[in-house]
């Protein structure tokens, strides 16, 4: 009945299990009235929040039949008879559930593990907990031993030791235990509570037994008669105590008389029987009972209800007391002294464990299930018996002892080199290796094997109880001798206290130091768990990964997918090992992934915890979420847990997120910990989590500030590497948490102290801070909360403070409120995030090396995405740009506005607008992107700009040439109509001769050069230009001797100026300031020893002339040539701008350059810009010389002759003039359009365009090494941006002439087609229009001209010697064959026409992929990777870094070639010397040295970056001889390099672009 009240009616078959509460619902009510229906997962809710009122939960009444308990039915009568007649019948009213039936119920309707955690916490909450139980149904009597397996009691002893009293303390799992124990019972019904009477035996303030007279007790229960309750007295080792040692309380509910199986077990069981009578008389029912009692030898105690008299020894061990009328607390003192006297000397003792022994109870661990877990798990614990606990994670967990705590003591070294830093590093990777050998050697330990073969062959419940028996029997194991430590700890610390008090500084207090770090570290040793053996299969795990050689041993592939299945249904697992003080990335790793296997890849909110070592930070998770942190003695949180717990159903909807990850982590300031482990571990779990709860303790003002100072560090450095956790402060055992004017108070103390930690922190982490608001948003009043005390009185035996619990659910439900504003983090970004958090603090320098990988990955998403957006703006333009060409051309316009661009391109562009704010807004990293959505924003409209500023100027220099033409280009109508003329008058004098093609040519060749004559007699030719004349020139008037000059030029070296591998002859060091003679030799013996440059020199000295050959050719480049001519002055003024640079540079250095240098590099861009100046200079020519525009004509006009020899009509001879000029427009045309598409084919499908930036470095570095081409390598070492441009043109050839031809010329049939359509089209609505309004063929040219001029240029067609065309239609249809001539004359075109024309798809692609970063490392000389030009304030970054020999790096006044990269340096101990200062700088600290130092992100990497170290090995001779340096002495190349293959070098490139 009770069960459907409580609506548990199906769980009696389908029990509820710990996961129906290992999750986070609604708030739990705790102050306002539950539904009956509801009050069973209220009671259990608030009970995992150790709320001990939970036994008592006010009821709301749904139920029309059942009375409230508080109402008071009112009956009116003012007769003063009716005081004595009214009544009310109690059984007319039903009752409420009784408390202890809302108990029962939930015990009985849950399965093992929940009762054993229900169990677990009312022993917590100081609860009586079930030792017999009847079945409600059979009335069998089981003993829920399984339940009290997990209770662990600690109790101080008191007793007498050389003649005081000595205390020692004992901690062991109560099933262990050997007490004594008091059994309780009454037989007949009684004036007085006998369970009141036994909790004041136990605790006077505390219902430890429920009884009548507790709240919400009521006549009817149906679930306790019968049930026996046993509790436990633990002394604190004073005075005070009641006993002096833990003694067992056994409670039978109920009558005795009807439960005579109970009463007989029990009897025989306790040390003490105490039985309560309601009167003592011959022939009452009890009698027999008491007589039978009495008989026995054990000791009894007889209280009689309806005696007053006081206690009486009756015979030895047989003691009567009366009750009646008596105050209870005499009666318990007397009850006291009996006990007390009784145990004093010889008596039985009870342990929970001989209950399995008893005939005619049922044990829970009898079942089959529980026995099969406890088999597997014996076999497994028999290992350890018999052994020194201290010794057994030696032997039995080798992987995580010795030779784990050296591979962390190494892995850290890596980050702390000196010296030779690459051969150290390579050998310390070995000894790495040697380890992870030596771990996989033994990592087939007995314990180990029998633990994982039964992880890997019980079913998921026999699973369950096989790790719960496991460390149940681990416990009982270790906890005697841990207890033993602790007892030993305790007094050595009390002894070094009391020296110290003295002022004691002699050999005594150093010896008595010296023996608590030895016992510190026993305790270390000695402490053994599960979390060890999990500890070490991730160790087997990490070392089998590392080596990857064969094995018998193979089930450790499997190790992470058993954790996870730990971790998934509720377990904690070690994140980071607190004894080593490392996090075992590859194992974690693992786990996590098949965690995101078996969940998908779920988000999950992130919630970490700090504060002092036994502030109760596990405590208050496991009051919180129903958690299972370890909490006992001896067993304090070492390192960082992490456990999952779902969001329920109920709520999920209000959330983002599907689980809670809380991490829950070691204390800080812990004696045996160090202010920098503390540091480490704050900045590692701040950085993990979306939100961090800091738990400060509320007595010593000086720890709060430690942690605080700790603390607001580590926010500090979030807010440098742009992560934004937000906090929680709960401030714990603060008393009179309630009085409003202390809590402001409180307030008030705690911001200013953060304020002042932020700047202490600001100082240490060189950032600007004044108060804790700049550093984190946080709000005092609301981001604080104040916990009362966790327990009622002093410990062991008071109850948890119910306060406390309420203090709980406020936090949780701030909690969650904030959390409720957090999207929190894919599993998959949690794992990346701590690998990025873990590499940064292992390099100690945290903002310095933290490399945000999802931030990285995120970012290059969107440079793909910025990729696409800029392409699509280019492909527009670059149509609009063809379309207003045609126009210009076609002379349609003669001026192109800006804003005419713009509104071309309107429509593009606020679609991509439109574009980037769905990718902005709706992708799953929004809110990791919304940091550079403006900043884009930005980019795009500068890039719109550029293109616009790009086209204008184009067509702006088309209208220029245009207008420079105009003088021919007026006469070419002149031209056309005499040539035509000529032409046609010559045919006319030869129709009637014969029609010989060879004599006819010859004929037209011997007049032609006549009719050009006539026609430019009076116009003057343009001359070609002498360059070489005008350089020397130049050179000359800039002050160069004519023999520096002559030896310059033929030498020829300055050709490749660009890529030479040494500068040191073009420098001369400058002279010591100073007149002294002493100054001067100083000076001298300086040049003379100055020897080779610094490879870093040597790379600002070609970065120079990269720079300077950009500047220089962009600046000849803008200057009017094609449409202008020519002029001298250009080169001049390229000339004094070379000169005022390199002067410029110059100032900033300890050399000069020497005039070679100025001659050479002046030599190597005039050699540059003289290709240009030739083709464009060319292209003036050809666009305004008379004579060379005519000779261009002669092809032309000889076929006219030809045909009107032939006899052909006008109409005909007119048709293929205008076919002739058709077919070099569409040529153009077409090429052009094919240009544009090849581009945007290429750009969207070949693998190496079709990304970002590093993508398409990747796949050049792969080109690179599968040539293996030492000169390409060189190019792209040297000029990188030149070898890429080199590489896309390779690929577009390839693509165009092999691999992808049909392709290429597909694409060009198709616009072939497109434009035949087009033209055809045009000529038929030409046509049209003429017949319709009889037109004459002036009209129809006019017309024709019209329907093509947007997409083709026409010249101008002469109709003068054309007029008797009147049949159009024979006309369109001349045109039309000629029009398919030119159809499949084009379709056969050659893709390298493509060449000769404006448009050209090597150069479309150039132009995209390579607006983008060029910077260079100022270590590696490596190229800059973001796609983005002028990315600021992002840095400049690369994952290819190399080492510096590659650039010719070698070791100053030395021969020896530097092999260090940069990436390794930065995690070393080594300096370097910026800019030649004399303060060095540590290569950790590099971005102190300012620019351009300090815009680059350089992060410390563990890759083996193979891609550089093949390269060294492989191109070692080339580059030696190159350079001429070698590669000895320091510079030798580490052994473990020359491992790597070229496949190894492609593979890393793929491994170093993922994240």
């Amino acid at each position: 009945m009770n069960q459907c009240r409580l609506n548990l009616q199906d769980k009696q078959t389908q029990k509820m299990s710990p996961a129906d509460f290992l999750k986070i619902g609604p708030p739990v009510n705790q102050s306002h009235e539950t539904s009956e229906k509801d009050l069973a997962y209220t009671f259990l809710q608030r009970m995992m929040m150790l709320d001990y009122r939970a036994r008592y939960i006010p009821v709301r009444q749904d139920n029309p039949d059942v009375t409230p308990s508080k109402s008071v039915p009112v009956f009116n009568n003012d007769d003063f008879d009716a005081l004595f007649s009214a009544k009310v019948d109690s059984n007319k009213s039903k009752s409420h559930i009784h408390p202890m039936d809302v108990q029962m119920a939930v015990f009985h309707c849950s399965d093992s593990f929940l009762k054993q955690n229900l169990v677990t916490k009312l022993s917590q909450c100081q609860y009586a907990l079930p030792l017999l139980v009847p079945d409600s149904v059979t009335m069998d009597i089981e003993c829920p031993l399984w339940t009290l397996r997990q209770i662990t009691k600690t109790w101080k002893k008191t007793h007498i030791k050389d003649n005081s009293h000595a205390i020692t303390m004992k901690t062991m799992p109560i099933c262990k235990a050997e007490t004594p124990m008091v059994f309780s019972f009454r037989l007949g019904s009684l004036p007085v509570s006998k369970s009141q009477l036994m909790n004041t035996l136990i605790n006077d303030r505390h219902s430890t037994f429920f009884h009548r007279n507790c709240p919400g007790s009521t006549k009817s229960r149906l679930l306790m008669d019968g049930v026996a309750e046993i509790a436990w007295y633990c002394p604190d080792g004073k005075p005070n105590d009641s006993f002096s040692d833990c003694i067992a309380f056994c409670n039978l509910h109920g009558d005795a008389l009807s439960f005579e199986k109970q009463r007989e077990i029990l009897t025989e069981k306790s040390s003490v029987n105490v039985v309560l009578l309601p009167t003592l008389e011959k022939g009452h029912k009890s009698t027999t009972v008491i007589q039978d009692l009495y008989k026995l030898p054990k000791p009894l105690i007889i209280l009689i209800a309806d005696d007053e008299s006081d206690a009486l020894q009756v015979k030895n061990g047989k003691y009567k007391m009366g009750v009646k009328d008596r105050n209870q607390s005499e009666v318990s003192d007397e009850l006291k002294g009996i006990i007390k006297e009784i145990l004093s000397g010889p008596h039985r003792s009870f342990q929970l464990e001989s209950m399995a022994e008893v005939s005619g109870v049922t044990v829970d661990e009898d079942h089959v299930v529980y026995q099969k877990g406890k088999a597997a798990a014996l076999k497994t614990v028999k290992m350890l018996q018999g052994m020194e606990i201290s010794k057994l994670k030696e032997k039995f967990l080798p992987c995580q002892a010795k030779l784990w705590h050296e591979w962390c003591k190494i892995n850290k070294e890596l980050y702390h080199l000196k010296g030779n830093i690459e051969k150290e590093k390579s050998q310390k990777r070995q000894q790495l290796m040697q380890i992870r050998q030596n771990q996989c050697k033994a990592s087939c330990s007995g314990l180990m094997k029998s633990f994982t073969e039964s992880l890997l062959s019980l079913p998921s419940k026999e699973k369950e109880y096989f790790l719960k028996w496991t460390q149940i029997l681990i416990d009982a194991l270790t906890s005697h001798e841990i207890s033993s430590i602790l007892t030993s700890s305790d007094e050595k610390w009390t002894e070094v206290l009391t020296l110290k008090k003295k002022h004691d500084r002699s050999d005594l207090l150093t010896s008595k130091q010296t023996k608590l770090e030895q016992i510190s570290k026993t305790l270390q040793s000695a402490t053994f768990g599960l979390e060890h053996i999990f500890r070490e299969m991730g160790q087997i795990y990490e070392a089998h990964r590392a080596v990857q050689a064969e094995s018998k041993h193979t089930e450790w592939v499997k190790y992470p997918e058993l954790a996870a299945d730990l971790m998934v249904s509720g377990h904690p697992v070690e994140l980071m090992d607190g004894d080593a003080g490392h996090v075992p990335l590859t194992w974690i790793s693992s786990l996590l992934d098949e965690v995101i296997q078996k969940l998908g890849d779920q988000r999950v909110f992130v919630l970490s915890v700090l504060g002092v070592q036994s502030s109760g930070k596990s405590t208050m998770l496991n009051a919180m979420f129903g958690l299972q942190f370890a909490v006992s003695a001896g067993r304090c949180t070492k390192g960082a847990f992490m456990q999952l717990v779902k969001v329920s159903e109920e709520i999920k909807k209000d959330f983002q997120f599907e689980y809670v990850l809380v991490v829950d982590t070691e204390g800080l300031k812990a004696c045996d910990t160090t202010l920098h482990h503390d540091n480490e571990l704050a900045t590692f779990v701040v950085g993990l989590g979306n939100m961090t709860l800091i738990n400060m303790p509320g007595e010593n003002p000086a720890d709060m500030q430690d942690v605080l100072q700790i603390v607001v560090q580590a926010f500090m450095r979030m807010k440098k590497v742009k992560l934004s956790p937000s906090c929680v402060f709960v401030h714990q055992n603060v008393t009179d948490i309630a009085a409003a004017e202390k809590n402001m108070n409180e307030r008030r103390c705690l911001q200013e102290k953060l304020d002042q930690m932020a700047q202490l922190a600001a100082k240490q982490e060189s950032c600007d801070a004044e108060c804790f608001n700049d550093v984190i948003a946080f709000d005092v009043q609301t981001d604080v909360k104040y916990f009362a005390q966790l327990l009622e009185g002093s410990p062991p035996m008071a109850p948890p403070n119910p306060g406390y619990s309420e203090s709980v659910q406020e936090l949780k439900n701030l909690i969650l409120s904030k959390a409720k504003q957090s999207a929190g983090v894919k599993l998959s970004h949690f794992r990346i995030k701590i690998h990025d958090l873990w590499n940064a603090l292992i390099n100690e320098q945290f903002v310095f090396s933290f490399k945000n990988s999802l931030e990285i990955a995120v970012y290059r998403k969107l440079e793909v995405e910025y990729g696409n957006w800029t392409w699509a703006l280019r492909s527009n333009m670059l149509t609009i740009e063809n379309q207003l060409h045609n126009k210009i051309e076609n002379g349609d316009t003669d001026k192109i506005e800006r804003s005419d661009i713009v509104k071309e391109m309107s429509k593009t562009f606020e679609k991509i607008k439109k574009d980037m704010s769905k990718y902005f807004e709706d992708d799953r990293d929004k809110d990791m992107l919304v940091q550079w959505r403006g900043r884009f924003d930005n980019k795009i409209k500068e890039f719109q700009e550029e293109l616009v500023t790009g086209v204008q100027r184009k067509l702006e220099e088309v209208m220029q040439q245009k207008k420079a033409c105009k003088k021919l280009e007026d006469k070419k109508p002149e031209f056309e109509n005499k040539l035509l003329q000529k032409s046609k008058e010559l045919a006319h004098q030869l129709k009637d001769k014969p029609k010989d093609e060879e004599k006819l040519k010859k004929q037209f060749d011997s007049v032609w050069s006549d009719w050009v004559k006539d026609l430019i007699a009076d116009t003057k030719p343009i001359e070609d230009i002498n360059l070489e004349e005008d350089q020397e020139t130049i050179l000359q008037d800039v002050g160069i001797e004519q023999n520096i000059i002559n030896d310059s030029k033929s030498s020829g070296k300055y050709k490749n100026m660009s890529e030479f591998d040494d500068y040191t002859g073009y420098i001369v060091h400058k002279q010591q300031k100073g007149q002294g003679i002493v100054a001067q030799v100083f000076s001298l013996i300086e040049d003379h020893i100055w020897g080779p440059m610094e490879y870093e020199d040597q790379e600002q000295i070609r970065s120079l002339i990269i720079s300077i050959d950009k500047e220089s050719l962009d600046a000849v480049k803008s200057k009017p040539v094609a449409t202008r001519g020519y002029s001298s002055a250009y080169l001049q003024e390229v000339a004094k701008n070379v000169q005022d640079t390199v002067t410029e540079f110059e100032s900033n250095k300890k050399y000069d350059f020497k005039k070679e240098f100025t001659v050479d590099l002046l030599l190597y861009i005039f050699d540059r810009a003289a290709i240009w100046l030739s083709q464009s200079h060319k292209k003036f020519k050809t666009s305004n010389d008379a004579h060379t525009y005519l000779e261009s004509k002669k092809p032309q006009y000889y076929n006219i002759f030809s045909s009107f020899c032939n006899g052909n009509s006008s109409a005909v001879v007119f048709g293929e003039m205008i076919c002739e000029k058709l077919k070099v427009s569409i040529v153009e045309a077409v090429c052009n359009k094919t240009a544009i598409d090849l581009a945007g084919e290429m750009r969207c499908t070949f693998p190496a365009f079709n990304g970002n930036r590093l993508n398409l470095e990747k796949h050049l570095l792969t080109s690179l090494a599968e040539k293996e081409d030492f000169d390409a390598f060189i190019t792209y070492i040297q000029n990188p941006r030149k070898q890429v441009a080199a590489f896309i043109k390779e690929k577009v050839n390839m693509y165009m002439f092999t691999e992808y031809k049909e392709k290429a010329q597909n694409i060009l049939r198709k616009n072939v087609d497109e434009m035949h359509k087009f033209v055809s089209q045009a000529l038929f609505d030409a046509t049209n229009n003429v017949k319709t309004q009889r037109g004459d063929i002036d009209m129809w040219v006019k017309e024709f001209s019209s329907f093509l001029k947007d997409k083709l240029t026409l010249e101008s067609i002469s109709c003068q010697n054309f007029g008797d065309i009147n049949n159009f239609e024979f006309l369109k249809e001349e045109i039309e064959k000629g029009l398919i001539s030119i159809k499949e004359e084009l379709n056969r075109l050659s893709l390298d026409k493509m060449k000769e024309f404006r448009l050209r798809p090597d150069e479309i692609l150039i132009d995209q992929l390579c607006n983008c970063c060029w910077e260079t490392c100022p270590f590696c000389a490596a190229v800059c990777t973001n796609t983005v030009k002028d990315h600021s304030p992002e840095d400049h970054s690369v994952p290819f870094h190399r080492p510096s020999a590659l650039s010719g790096g070698h070791y100053k006044n030395s021969d020896e070639m530097s092999v260090e990269f940069c990436t390794t340096k930065v995690a070393s101990d080594i300096r370097f010397y910026p800019n030649l200062r004399l303060d060095p700088i540590p290569f950790k600290k590099y971005r102190k040295a300012g620019p351009p130092y300090k815009n680059w992100r350089i992060t410390p990497d563990e890759s083996k970056l193979k891609y550089w170290t093949w390269f060294v090995c492989r191109f070692q001779k080339e580059m030696e001889k190159h350079y001429r340096f070698k590669f000895t002495g320091s510079g030798q190349i580490p052994r473990e390099w020359k491992t790597h293959t070229k496949e190894d070098a492609i593979e890393s490139l793929d491994e170093m672009c993922k994240l």
